[in-house]
């Protein structure tokens, strides 16, 4: 059951990793087995609300101070399956997207000052030194979802609710798939591009998901939750989103050589989301 927050998410989606109990040694094991018999389990809501509450000081508190004991929980036939939100490792990493470009100086001194941005820089590296080995169960994209990570599902696996919106029930659009189906079909999309491209961005991107995806136990699951970004389509438009359906249609035609196809393919897919990334920079 997840607790009802009033904070709307962003437009971010985010891939999910959950894995079984049995791939989280002790003392983390028996943490996760008593947190998940709790009748009162936190949602995206709730953990986008604790990470706001720590914008709102002056200066910021860009990352947590302590890492979340929390996670996302799932239950498969009978299997509880956890995806742990290690909000403060992912915080240090969304830092370093957000210091690579993807703001002008200006706007990121406003928002996160250097010292404040140097300090949490600082911090992550004496971590990193602890923990050479980390890496986060969540991925998170801002304003579109990666096309490499729709390869990683089949449109059967699509969830759609409506929802009701004069309600304020947000609709959801959301992928499941085990992660054996998930590293076959990369592994597939990976060799159809190859055979018919050079080396490129998609091909990069895949090969990251692909690396990202062996680290965690073959028994788990991968889940694409459209998350906030379900706010920014209109309810037609999210009704008929089949994009997992399209990136697959599009490396099925590179694979039989039919470039037309996947030229056809890869026309939905930008129309599609060129109208998304254009909302952003709408006033």
């Amino acid at each position: 059951m997840s607790v009802p927050s009033s904070v709307l998410v962003p437009y971010a989606a985010h891939l999910r990793v959950y894995e079984p109990l049995v791939a989280f040694p002790e003392p983390e094991r028996g943490h996760w087995a008593r947190y998940a018999r709790r009748a009162d389990l936190p949602g995206a809501q709730d953990e986008l609300r604790r990470a706001l509450a720590d914008l709102v000081p002056v200066p910021p508190v860009p990352v947590p101070v302590h890492e979340s004991a929390d996670a996302f929980v799932t239950t498969v036939d009978g299997t509880v399956l956890v995806c742990p939100w290690r909000t403060r490792l992912r915080a240090w990493l969304a830092m370093g997207e957000l210091t690579g470009g993807t703001l002008p100086a200006p706007v990121l001194d406003a928002m996160l000052p250097p010292v404040v941005r140097a300090q949490a820089a600082a911090d992550h590296e004496r971590w990193l030194e602890r923990n050479p080995d980390a890496r986060p169960w969540i991925r998170g994209a801002v304003w579109r979802v990666p096309l490499s990570w729709f390869a990683v599902f089949s449109d059967e696996e699509r969830e759609y609710a409506p929802g009701d919106r004069a309600a304020g029930e947000a609709p959801v659009l959301r992928y499941r798939t085990p992660m054996a189906q998930a590293r076959r079909r990369l592994a597939r999309a990976l060799k159809a591009l190859r055979g018919a491209i050079a080396e490129g961005p998609m091909t990069e991107s895949l090969v990251g998901v692909g690396r990202w995806l062996e680290e965690f136990h073959p028994r788990a699951l991968v889940e694409l939750d459209y998350g906030g970004l379900v706010h920014a389509v209109g309810a037609e438009a999210l009704a008929a989103d089949r994009s997992a359906a399209d990136v697959a249609a599009g490396i099925a035609a590179l694979r039989d050589g039919d470039g037309a196809g996947a030229e056809e393919a890869y026309g939905r897919l930008a129309e599609r989301w060129r109208a998304v990334r254009d909302l952003q920079f709408a006033n």
